[in-house]
């Protein structure tokens, strides 16, 4: 007690009074001090904060740390609803193959935090609460024997400036008082200054505790990376091994290659509903459906489902189903390398340039697309066949199916859209509805896949819908079965075949436009026995036809030999817009429902001819 009070009293000279005060530390170690405290505060923080962020209990066992991890509880759920869901369903696959993954991150997680806990936290914690404390303790104690000594020491003073006796007795025992304080001061000096030179000496290696933690990290993360990437391609191909994908919206390659067929599911689907119920519709692709339904059957069409009987009585819903699935294609069906057709077919005013333009264009598009725009055209031409009925001219069809065939990769404002839509776009698809049997001479089976089978009732109108729907497995009946489908009945026949010998009456020279697109009448390709008006031509079934003379070739066909031109025989001079040009794609449909331009004699030419015909006039 008598000790305490000596300090206390000595403090409070030093503080209120003037009593010296003795300086045991250098400058050195007081810095040293100083930055030592710093370092214990910061330590004690970032161990508080890393240990918040692992997702284990320290200090327990690598098990029962390795099952309270939430990655464990995770891989646990995926694998047993991949069990649930079974092999059948492609969520249970992938359930199945991350929860293996998963449960692999859970290990290299745990074993992660073992070694930050043994190799980080445990360094820093024993530097923050142990290491730094002791030294700080030794710091207070020497503090207090600093004190012990500087009241020894003015005690001594005192007593030997003293005159009393009995003082001046006592400064013998306070000297060796003063002497004893001073020898534990020098000893606790020393060893704390020894101390503190050791955690400077020191501090690099208590600085290595934060690379370890980076090292660490990424010693962790490239196993877990490792990991992640031999489950991925495992989880890759079970992606992309299913095949009921959406193929609204996905790249036209990508839904080909996936379902292995050569004309895209929706284009085909809808095409073949439209030809059995839909080809005498009026307005089709022009009046909108119901948003429900059309919805409904993009649904149906992305899952490939078999139930699509109920759309049979609606045909606008399915052409509304078609032109959204073009619209959503990620490239347009004819390409955003060919848009620059839009403008340069402005500056073509001549029919056989901008035919031949056009020619060319389809002719360079991938082989899926064009494949998939010929199937298109086919059936739009087929579809103009009826305009009577369904009032759909191929510009009409032009107008409200162009912008979905094609269009600019950056669209611009809405006036250029608009521009572009209204002429550029029209002027390119309606030449190639009108003469889709040249620009694609080829025959079109519609039912390529072999997915739909006609009825075996005959075909008039009925409530019920005519074509019947098959997945891709399921393959109609084979020889002798009744339920063969009639696929001549879509096919897509040639539809200019003039005979010898045959007078054609002039045309009137001013036609409306709507006459200038009608439909022409094929003639039969056995010759007759005696000429015959075209007026008596039966009129019943018009067809749009290809132009008399095919435009010159591309240049690549430009090395075929020369042949004796065949010159149409005119008895009368007439102007170049008189004779049966391009412009009016084919003929009109005048009064003599047969007429095909200026008053000539058309002679049969093979279609060989006619090649060999077009090379000589482009020279």
């Amino acid at each position: 007690m008598k000790k305490q009070f000596n300090r206390m009293k000595q403090l409070a000279n030093q503080t209120v009074g003037r009593a010296e005060k003795t300086e045991v530390l250098s400058d050195d170690l007081l810095q040293i001090e100083r930055r030592m405290e710093l370092v214990r505060l910061v330590s004690h923080n970032a161990h508080k904060r890393l240990v918040s962020c692992l997702q284990g209990q320290l200090g327990t066992d690598t098990e029962k740390r390795h099952k309270k991890l939430p990655l464990t509880t995770l891989s646990q759920t995926m694998q047993e609803g991949g069990s649930q869901l079974g092999d059948e369903s492609l969520i249970g696959k992938m359930m199945d193959v991350c929860g293996e993954a998963e449960s692999r991150l859970a290990t290299e997680l745990m074993q992660h935090e073992v070694q930050i806990e043994r190799d980080i936290l445990d360094p820093l914690n024993q530097l923050a609460e142990i290491e730094i404390p002791n030294i700080l303790k030794q710091r207070k104690q020497l503090a207090k024997l600093v004190l012990d000594y500087d009241s020894a020491k003015t005690r001594y003073y005192q007593a030997a400036k003293s005159n009393n006796q009995a003082m001046a007795a006592k400064a013998d025992s306070l000297k060796d008082e003063m002497d004893e304080a001073l020898n534990k001061v020098e000893i606790c000096k020393d060893q704390l200054s020894a101390d503190l030179y050791n955690f400077a000496s020191k501090e690099g290696d208590y600085a290595r505790y934060y690379v370890m933690l980076l090292e660490a990290q990424a010693d962790y993360h490239r196993r877990s990376l490792a990991a992640l990437e031999a489950a991925i391609p495992t989880i890759q191909i079970q992606q992309d091994s299913w095949m009921e994908k959406p193929a609204f919206g996905t790249a036209l390659e990508e839904h080909l290659k996936r379902s292995n067929r050569e004309i895209a599911l929706p284009i085909e689907a809808c095409v073949m509903m439209l030809l059995e119920t839909g080809m005498k519709e009026e307005g089709l692709f022009r009046i909108a459906a119901g948003a429900s339904k059309l919805k409904k059957l993009k649904a149906a069409l992305d899952c490939s489902t078999s139930q699509l009987e109920e759309f049979y009585s609606d045909p606008h819903a399915v052409a509304g189903a078609l032109k959204s699935y073009l619209r959503e294609l990620p490239e347009p069906l004819m390409t955003f390398e060919d848009t620059h057709i839009q403008t340069d077919m402005t500056l073509l005013k001549h029919t056989h340039s901008r035919l031949q333009s056009l020619w060319m264009t389809c002719d360079r598009l991938p082989k899926t697309h064009k494949a998939n725009l010929r199937y298109l055209v086919k059936f739009l031409a087929k579809l103009a066949q009826d305009s009577e009925a369904n009032k759909m001219t191929p510009s009409n069809i032009a107008i409200v199916l162009g912008p979905n065939l094609l269009w600019a990769k950056t669209e611009g404002t809405l006036a250029e859209m608009a521009a572009a839509t209204s002429v550029h776009v029209v002027a390119i698809i309606e030449p190639i509805i009108q003469h889709a049997d040249w620009f694609f001479p080829d025959e079109v089976d519609f039912n390529v896949s072999g997915m739909f089978a006609m009825p075996t009732h005959p075909a008039t109108p009925d409530p019920e819908p005519g074509l019947e729907r098959k997945r891709p497995g399921s393959l109609v009946g084979q020889d002798g079965d009744s339920h063969t489908p009639r696929k001549d009945r879509y096919l897509s026949r040639p539809n200019l075949s003039l005979s010898l010998p045959l007078t054609l009456p002039s045309r009137p020279k001013t036609l409306s436009r709507q006459e200038s697109r009608g439909p022409v009448v094929t003639v039969n390709k056995q010759p007759e026995p005696a000429p015959r008006r075209a007026s008596t031509v039966n009129r019943k079934q018009p067809q749009l036809t290809s132009p008399t003379f095919q435009p010159p070739l591309p240049p690549l066909e430009a090395g075929v030999p020369a042949q004796p031109e065949l010159q149409p025989q005119v008895p009368s001079p007439a102007t170049e817009a008189e004779q049966p040009g391009l412009s009016g794609g084919g003929g009109g449909g005048g009064a003599g429902g047969g007429v095909l331009g200026g008053g000539v004699q058309v002679a049969t030419v093979k279609p060989q001819v006619v090649t060999q015909l077009s090379a000589e006039e482009s020279r």
